[in-house]
């Protein structure tokens, strides 16, 4: 099995893989990993493990806040529930590096706010560095988060809104 870092990327894999990974991604490169199983399925599932692992994007709120832009514009070409449910959407997804903001001890309003001015510039990269205390570039801070783990929050919040939007009739009970 063979991945490559790309600049700025770094991955954390199983058994000692973590270290070369990290030390790959700072320079660039190419690293092999030699996985040995039992059997193919163990193979199968340390390969797709793997490559889980070494899926990632930037943190640090970045890529919850750039959804959300776009998604309030698209919002303001809607009208009616449409518009509305997008606005939602896009209001929900700034809960994210709300809540990243607040566990760091900062001010959540004043952060997000900033957050959303340099994405509204142009600066995808711009994120909650937990680190330093403010808005930076996080690429530069190598600061990551696996890929599986975002897709999988937003699938899984999507799917409960549409069950619950299913529903005809709330009983409201303790």
């Amino acid at each position: 099995v063979r991945y490559a870092a790309g600049a700025g990327a770094a991955g954390s894999a199983a058994s000692g893989a973590a270290s070369a990974a990290s030390t790959v991604g700072a320079r660039g490169g190419t690293v092999s990993i030699l996985a040995m199983g039992s059997n193919q399925l163990v193979l199968d599932e340390t390969e797709r493990s793997l490559h889980d692992a070494l899926a990632l994007i930037v943190g640090g709120g970045a890529p919850e806040i750039h959804v959300s832009r776009l998604l309030s514009q698209y919002a303001q070409t809607l009208r009616g529930m449409e518009a509305y449910c997008f606005q939602a959407y896009a209001d929900a997804l700034e809960v994210i590096p709300t809540t990243l903001a607040e566990n760091a001890g900062l001010n959540p309003i004043a952060i997000v706010t900033e957050l959303r001015n340099k994405h509204a510039k142009g600066e995808r990269n711009a994120g909650i560095s937990v680190r330093k205390g403010f808005i930076s570039n996080i690429t530069e801070e190598n600061v990551v988060q696996p890929l599986l783990v975002s897709t999988s929050a937003i699938e899984l919040a999507t799917e409960t809104v549409a069950l619950l939007l299913k529903v005809d009739d709330y009983q409201m009970t303790r």
